[in-house]
């Protein structure tokens, strides 16, 4: 084949690799992008990191653009046929060295975990080399992706005319496919390659709960964005182990039926937690916060980001493959630099060097296709090597290790239920107000709460002008330190919670909500010395014991005498409270992590909306 003239992109999704040529755009906006799947065509888009600015969320601003690449042909071409190229990268080296990654690590850990701001989030940190010929360099490092990666989603390079971009990465973000939505949240790292690994030493990777609560916490993550594209929300499917030349990772699939248009699907799937964190938009504010801090920042790019490939099936209907822009390389061929950017997930129970060990790992798979090695200079060293063939995904024990994870999760989120087939006669033609304090939780619990029956509201807590006219109000979940008087959020939040409980309102209170109005109840509030982000625990929940899913660095204590109310204890901690016409819950019943969340939220409304 002769040298290949840009625009284009080279992707193999299945077993072929497909060429596609056209022409460049640039957008200001998702719905902007052309409708080209209308006459039959179909466009692949570039979807940055700063791209959130559309929606209002909180990145630094980069100047990345939004753009797409207008198909005008496509072919199916092999890899004998590709120019060979050779990836030679010189002079490398992370822009965050180890020990200050670490310490950037540690800071998340004390200043925002801790402190009620989220239950996990996503550190980035960028491996900058350079080389003498980008598009030679790509070329080589693309085969050497296609032969020495397994398992990747997409395996993929695009040229754009002045940048380019090579990778195989592991996660599909967002797909569409007949009206069904699919998400494939990928967290948990085995940083081994697999075939390196004792089936022991696997099954403890499968049993760590680090590793178990860090998936568990994107599953929930992705389970209130799929609330969002479709209205009976998602269906969860899984756990799988996914085998990658380097490493391994555990996910799972999350389907939901939908109507919405490709776009706005990926407006509102911006962007995945497993490159974020959660509660998604205040782990932008976090990331903000933390990737700067210290040294200027170039911004993230299109790391985090998607590639969308959008077109029509051979029914006419609307399809969309969108995997994650992660374990990518990015090469300017102006300065011939090349810049691979990573990170970690970081959850309550991290160990920093642990976190400097992943990044490692995942830059390694590609990193390797440009013929670096490279390892921690701190702490304990990590082995990297090349896997081919199945190792571990169909032995029986691992599966059976898999599957178990499943007996803690709720089942409400593990099948579609057809309209009505969960609604409670007794909640029927009942209406409810859900207050939204910045956690789409509310999403699924706008979800559980029309599966019972209930005609839903939901409203951002600064978008209420009022509480009358509904026969219930909840004041949903939401980050921040309840206790900080000078917050907006919280004051009027509790300004809520005083209005409603002097009104004798019905009124279910979750996490936030919960605290703020047992504050207003003359309870008192105090920092737990260990976050309980993503931790499910064993309470008695009124004459039940129960396994309830927590996201909490905050909580309330327990007063010395009941008065006239029924209490739920975690040890000095109230997990619940109940009064004539209220019910406060610490936990989340909408969360996968609440194994019978359904059925908790049937039995307090039935409480506080008799006959």
């Amino acid at each position: 084949m002769e040298p290949l003239a840009p625009p284009y992109a080279l992707i193999r999704r299945h077993d072929s690799i497909e060429l596609l040529r056209g022409r460049v755009e640039t957008f200001e906006l998702l719905a902007d992008l052309p409708r080209v799947e209308d006459e039959g065509g179909e466009l692949l888009a570039l979807v940055p990191y700063r791209q959130l600015r559309e929606r209002g969320d909180a990145c630094h601003d980069d100047g990345t653009p939004l753009r797409a690449l207008i198909v005008e042909s496509r072919e199916t071409v092999q890899l004998s046929d590709l120019p060979t190229g050779t990836a030679r990268v010189r002079d490398g080296a992370f822009d965050v060295e180890d020990d200050e990654y670490a310490l950037k690590v540690k800071a998340i850990l004390d200043e925002e975990i801790a402190a009620g701001e989220g239950s996990n989030f996503v550190l980035r940190r960028t491996y900058v080399a350079r080389c003498d010929d980008a598009a030679e360099t790509a070329f080589g490092a693309f085969r050497n992706l296609l032969v020495q990666e397994r398992n990747a989603y997409w395996t993929f390079l695009v040229h754009t005319g002045d940048a380019i971009m090579v990778g195989a990465t592991p996660e599909r973000h967002v797909s569409l496919e007949s009206g069904v939505c699919t998400m494939n949240p990928i967290s948990g790292t085995l940083r081994k390659p697999p075939s390196s690994v004792t089936r022991e030493e696997l099954l403890a990777f499968l049993s760590d709960p680090k590793e178990r609560d860090e998936l568990a916490m994107v599953v929930d993550e992705e389970l209130k964005m799929l609330a969002e594209v479709g209205d009976q929300g998602g269906v969860i499917d899984g756990p799988y182990l996914k085998e990658m030349a380097n490493l391994a990772h555990t996910e799972y699939y999350i389907r939901a039926r939908t109507t919405m248009d490709a776009r706005e699907i990926l407006r509102t799937t911006m962007f995945a937690p497993t490159a974020t964190g959660s509660p998604l938009r205040n782990a932008f504010r976090v990331i903000l916060r933390h990737e700067s801090r210290g040294h200027e920042t170039a911004g993230r790019g299109y790391y985090g980001g998607v590639a969308a490939l959008i077109g029509r099936d051979g029914h006419g209907n609307q399809t969309m493959d969108a995997p994650l822009m992660l374990r990518v390389a990015y090469l300017d061929p102006a300065d011939g630099s090349v810049r691979v950017p990573v990170g970690a997930t970081l959850v309550r129970g991290s160990d920093p060097y642990g976190e400097v060990r992943e990044t490692h790992a995942k830059a390694a798979g590609v990193l390797r296709a440009f013929g670096v090695r490279t390892a921690p200079t701190s702490g304990a060293t990590t082995s990297y090597g090349v896997a081919t063939g199945p190792v571990w995904a169909d032995d029986p024990v691992v599966r059976a290790a898999l599957a178990s994870r499943n007996e803690r999760l709720s089942p409400a989120w593990a099948t579609y239920h057809a309209p009505g087939e969960l609604a409670a006669p007794e909640l029927a033609g009942r209406s409810v107000l859900i207050i939204d304090n910045e956690d789409a939780f509310t999403s699924m619990l706008a979800v559980q709460l029309r599966s019972l029956g209930l005609a839903v509201t939901r409203l951002p807590y600064d978008a209420v002008d009022g509480t009358d006219g509904y026969d219930l109000v909840v004041l949903g979940p939401g980050p921040g330190d309840p206790r900080d008087a000078q917050n907006p959020k919280m004051r009027t939040v509790r300004a809520f919670a005083r209005q409603l409980l002097d009104e004798r309102r019905p009124t279910l209170a979750i996490c936030l909500g919960h605290q703020l109005m047992c504050a207003e109840l003359g309870l008192e509030l105090h920092r737990r010395p260990t976050p309980n982000q993503g931790a499910q625990i064993p309470v008695g929940l009124f004459g039940r014991t129960e396994a309830l899913g927590y996201y909490n660095s905050y909580a309330v204590l327990a007063p010395r005498a009941a008065g006239e109310w029924e209490l739920a204890h975690d040890g000095p901690e109230l997990a619940a409270l109940r009064g004539p016409h209220y019910t406060g819950l610490q936990f989340h019943p909408e969360s996968v992590l609440t194994r019978d969340g359904l059925a908790i939220l049937r039995r307090e409304l039935a409480r506080l909306l008799p006959g």
